[in-house]
């Protein structure tokens, strides 16, 4: 039964963690630009699992996922295994690059929790379809992805 009760509120957290603004709700088109990679939170540990070069954070036209954000989702949450929560409260943060070519590569999850960021990693790796690669003037380039994940213990 907890197990069941720990699932359930997995999922419903993962619903809420991939709750990202899409293209349709946007007020102004910035311009793609290159990231600065020392801006990103995780730097110094991104920079030793990730290649960061040519990656941008904002596109013309941001990756997508066939069938859409709503059944990579249900396919990321399908795919995560259930862990024990020894904490309160486990915050992880999901990258990965969706290449030129459409496929992700260079995943990385940074936890606060070991199990829970290799569970997250584990679960992007089983989704094996290819993305509609984000453009910039009408060009693939690669593209970093991140996402906040949580498990609360209740």
């Amino acid at each position: 039964m907890k197990i069941r009760l720990l699932l359930i509120v997995t999922l419903f957290t993962i619903s809420f963690a991939f709750a990202q603004e899409t293209p349709e709700t946007k007020t102004a088109t910035a311009p793609a630009t290159i990231i600065n990679v020392e801006s990103l939170p995780h730097y110094g540990e991104l920079k030793k699992r990730i290649n960061l070069t040519g990656v941008v954070t904002t596109a013309d036209k941001e990756p997508e996922f066939p069938g859409g954000m709503t059944l990579f989702r249900r396919k990321f949450a399908e795919n995560m295994e259930v862990i024990y929560a020894k904490g309160k409260k486990i915050d992880t943060r999901v990258y990965f690059i969706v290449e030129k070519s459409g496929y992700i590569n260079n995943i990385a999850a940074i936890s606060n929790n070991k199990d829970h960021a290799k569970a997250a990693e584990t679960a992007l790796k089983k989704i094996l379809v290819r993305w509609k690669p984000a453009l910039v003037a009408d060009k693939p380039v690669r593209y970093l992805y991140s996402f906040p994940l949580s498990l609360q213990k209740y």
